[in-house]
């Protein structure tokens, strides 16, 4: 959506998530969450009865579409492969 309105899209990750040996999404699995976790807030339900929830840890966003990566080290821009292992150095790899 934000690339059809050309506005940026950028993730805030720390260093410590970035992984280069991974080769893409079908890498991951991605964890679902208790429910209650979105649909109920210090034991009081705050959804209306009846609606049901699917909770995700985390998404997987295409690079293509995302602007920028901003860390601790700084913002790491595109093309990924090349300009992470730079801001962050080979030796995390």
């Amino acid at each position: 959506v934000a690339r059809v309105h050309n506005i940026p899209f950028y993730v805030a990750a720390p260093t410590s998530t970035i992984d280069m040996r991974s080769a893409g999404p079908e890498d991951f699995e991605i964890e679902k969450r208790d429910p209650s976790e979105v649909l109920y807030v210090k034991g009081y339900r705050i959804a209306p009865e009846g609606v049901t929830a699917i909770y995700y840890a985390f998404d997987i966003t295409p690079p293509q579409l995302v602007t920028g990566i901003i860390t601790e080290k700084g913002i790491i821009y595109p093309p990924y492969v090349k300009n992470i292992p730079r801001v962050l150095g080979d030796s995390n790899f």
